[in-house]
């Protein structure tokens, strides 16, 4: 970064939200306590902290041996008062007419704060746990009619009758209806089938944490399917894992603290996904970090590499000026949607709704009243200067 241009580029977003992944018990990546069960008191204790620290959103995630990810975004919604539940849900789990009732009722239930994120698998071992053995293309095409059947479900007048590839029924309807219009709909993925049902018919398209360079191409990619499609562009949602300090340098040690204890733990629990993963997104992560352990100002692959990018797994590094800066270059790229959540999770949502958030807020109520942008992205480099490289090889 040579020079700090004040104008906000072309491709910023207007606006930026947080969202969190809400953690059930105290077990962390760095202190795993091996258990399948939901700490309460903990659950309250941390759904608390991110309505405290001012994010928007929660993800509730879903596997296969996991809670129900409708049941604690019910939770979620009775715990909060401002919050948006984000259900992760697998339509090989529940029938879409089903899926649309239940997604409806957590809507009412929470005054319109329901969104749905659609993951259409990118394990064939995983899925097969619950008896779903399609091919990942098909799964996608799966994906693509439950898109069109929950839509319908929730704003056909009549009862509907349908015949298609993957599911058929007779005379449903008129469903159950949302608080006050569809529910959004989040798909992921990186996979050409991903971009060709997200881009033509979702709401948001989530990406892990990339290089700003390849991020920006995929947004595009994503936006000239959903202009072929006639519709508007969704919204982008990015997820990082940030590691921060009060300092560069101290954030730095931290890290290289972190990743040891990463590592260790990502060997010991969970040895089923080692090998070559099947999803496009861990082998791109996969790729990124082979070919560099540092990108932009903060970007940093290594967790990525020692757990073998399973799930997102790319950090920022640095103070929260830094961080904070980092995202608004992604913000810059059109990022609205900015997924951030720790490695020690609950301290981290603590800290990053004290230390982060107010930051990248300042800077957009900063653009929106001025028309250009300010100085904490001129003001903290990160890898754009020197130093910063030294903090980040010192560890090693």
């Amino acid at each position: 970064m040579s020079t700090f241009d004040p104008a906000i580029p072309t491709t910023a977003s207007p606006e930026v939200e947080f969202i969190s992944l809400s953690h059930l018990n105290p077990s962390t990546e760095l202190n795993p306590v091996p258990s399948r069960g939901i700490d309460l008191t903990y659950f309250r204790k941390y759904v608390r902290s991110l309505e405290e620290g001012g994010y928007d959103y929660t993800l509730l995630p879903y596997g296969s041996g996991s809670a129900d990810s409708f049941v604690t975004a019910s939770a979620v919604g009775q715990l909060t008062e401002r919050i948006k539940p984000i259900v992760a849900l697998r339509p090989n789990t529940t029938p879409p007419t089903v899926a649309a009732q239940k997604l409806a009722t957590l809507d009412q239930l929470t005054e319109g704060r329901a969104v749905v994120h659609l993951i259409s698998g990118g394990s064939d071992a995983e899925q097969a746990r619950q008896g779903d053995y399609l091919p990942k293309n098909r799964r996608y095409a799966r994906t693509s009619e439950y898109i069109d059947l929950l839509r319908q479900s929730w704003t056909s007048a009549e009862p509907f009758s349908h015949d298609g590839e993957f599911y058929k029924f007779d005379e449903f309807g008129p469903g159950f209806a949302p608080y006050n219009g569809p529910i959004p709909i989040s798909i992921g993925g990186q996979s050409d089938e991903a971009f060709a049902v997200g881009g033509a018919k979702a709401d948001i398209f989530s990406f892990w944490g990339e290089p700003l360079s390849d991020l920006r191409g995929e947004i595009d990619r994503v936006n000239g399917i959903a202009a072929t499609a006639g519709r508007p562009n969704p919204r982008i949602w990015v997820t990082f894992r940030p590691i921060i300090a009060q300092t560069d340098e101290l954030a730095w040690k931290k890290a290289h603290s972190y990743v040891s204890k990463i590592s260790e733990s990502f060997q010991k629990y969970q040895p089923r996904r080692q090998g070559d993963p099947q999803n496009v997104g861990s082998q791109r992560a996969l790729a990124h970090a082979a070919q560099s352990e540092l990108y932009d100002r903060a970007l940093w692959t290594r967790t990525a590499a020692v757990t073998n990018a399973a799930g997102a797994s790319t950090a920022l590094v640095g103070s929260p000026e830094t961080v904070a800066a980092a995202i608004l270059d992604y913000v810059d790229q059109g990022a609205s949607l900015v997924s951030i959540r720790g490695y020690d999770t609950l301290a981290d949502a603590v800290d990053y709704g004290r230390y982060i958030l107010p930051l990248v807020r300042q800077e957009i109520a900063h653009r929106t009243a001025t028309g250009r942008r300010g100085t904490l992205q001129a003001d903290h480099l990160g890898n754009h200067a020197p130093e910063y490289g030294q903090f980040a090889a010192a560890g090693q």
